[in-house]
């Protein structure tokens, strides 16, 4: 199986190559395990949340120029601003091609609520998520219902609603909560495993008495001008939130859940979609085995189920994620990139990996594979000219620490396929 590029890997940063290349005319092919991180994610794309120091950051160009000179390891910083600020704008312009319906401004932060009441510097955000401007100090009274579902343990809207109470923006406002009882969902209550929100989507979308969940919803918000729910309605898209805010009247809005979280698995199904709708091969439930080389080149890559063919590409992209989904790999002593064995920034003695707190940032989550501006990787420290790494495989990103997850992903990922373009 010949390809013009093979993508390991089939989260944000794969898929988003993957599209911008097939949209070029490339023929793609992207070899995915199962579920990506965003299957997990909040469903809002951070690009910078914070400094090294801790410091918040609000405009994109402060703070790419300030990590420059604090990390100049992070994949920002080694990309170079021009590149990161352009390939930033090129995915606002794409989002709305892909119809991801996420809002949020192209050189400034804005701050989203968090299921625990807290409120996070972000980039862009699902416009179904409560957000705020960074500059209001004090937000003007509301009567604000956090509802949850009865049995339903991945969203604590008790929490939430005294974790808002003590912020200095919300200390006016009226928050209450309560339990929304939905018959359709008895099913689920016997197992808690069962009863998560993809399971309560599916289960809504099947079978539900419309007119009495808007009853529902309707009693226990008790007249406020604003309703938080758990993201539980709508496996595929926003859809039905609306119809359901329609028919009660109700300005409704929705929070992410505890893993599995609707609002990621709704980009991951857009973006695999579009993908495929391009003409490219989306090789699910697949896992690269070994790559083979033919001297210092790459001849072939051998998968679990490929039955002993090679996958060829004239480029290869490694977008396979860092430790959370193997796309690194730590023994007792070494640290290794098991497909390609490429070069990984780190350090050599195991007791620098982490840090004695637990909830200091942790030195691991900066190692990875080294790249160039353009993204190449380098092996037995020489660039390959047809490896690319991009996403959470980078070295230097520290994304839990510095929020830019997701903007390393689809940066990373723009960068490489433009280089991959202008190769030709």
């Amino acid at each position: 199986m010949k390809f013009d590029n093979v993508i390991i890997g089939g989260g944000l940063a794969g898929l988003v190559c993957g599209i911008r290349l097939q949209q070029a005319g490339q023929r793609c092919a992207i070899i995915s395990t199962g579920q990506s991180a965003l299957d997990f994610s909040s469903g809002s794309f951070d690009f910078l949340s914070q400094l090294p120091d801790g410091k918040l950051v609000f405009d994109f160009a402060q703070g790419l120029r300030a990590l420059a000179s604090l990390q100049p390891d992070h994949p920002y910083s080694v990309i170079g601003e021009s590149a990161v600020m352009g390939a930033r704008s090129a995915f606002l312009a794409l989002k709305e091609a892909l119809k991801l319906n996420l809002h949020g401004e192209a050189e400034h932060n804005h701050l989203r609520l968090t299921p625990l009441g807290a409120l996070r510097p972000t980039w862009l955000s699902p416009r179904s998520v409560p957000t705020f401007c960074q500059n209001e100090a004090k937000l003007a009274k509301k009567r604000v219902a956090v509802l949850g579902i009865e049995g339903f343990n991945d969203f604590q809207p008790h929490l939430l609603c005294e974790n808002m109470k003590r912020m200095a923006p919300f200390v006016e406002w009226d928050i209450h909560y309560a339990y929304l009882h939905i018959p359709e969902l008895d099913h689920l209550r016997g197992d808690a495993r069962e009863f998560r929100s993809i399971n309560i989507s599916q289960a809504l979308e099947h079978k539900l008495n419309f007119e009495q969940l808007t009853a529902e919803v309707q009693k226990a918000a008790n007249g406020a001008d604003h309703v938080l729910l758990p993201a539980c309605f709508g496996l595929d898209n926003d859809q039905f939130l609306y119809q359901l805010a329609k028919a009660t009247g109700l300005n409704l809005h929705e929070l992410p859940t505890l893993p599995p979280s609707l609002l990621g698995i709704r980009q991951n199904r857009t973006l695999q979609a579009h993908f495929e709708r391009l003409g490219g091969i989306l090789m699910k439930g697949d896992k690269v085995l070994k790559a083979e080389f033919e001297q210092s080149a790459v001849k072939g890559l051998k998968t679990q189920l490929a039955d002993g063919l090679l996958i060829k590409g004239e480029r290869y992209v490694l977008a396979s994620g860092s430790f959370f989904s193997n796309g690194l790999i730590a023994h007792f002593d070494r640290i290794v990139e098991p497909v390609f064995g490429l070069d990984v920034t780190k350090s050599d003695d195991r007791r620098a990996w982490t840090h004695h707190r637990f909830s200091a940032p942790q030195p691991y989550q900066r190692y990875g594979v080294a790249i160039n501006a353009h993204c190449q990787a380098a092996r037995q420290r020489a660039v390959c000219d047809n490896i690319y790494a991009i996403g959470a495989v980078v070295a230097g990103s520290d994304s839990i620490h510095l929020g830019c997850g997701s903007g390393v992903a689809v940066v990373s990922a723009l960068v490489a396929a433009e280089h991959i373009l202008q190769e030709g």
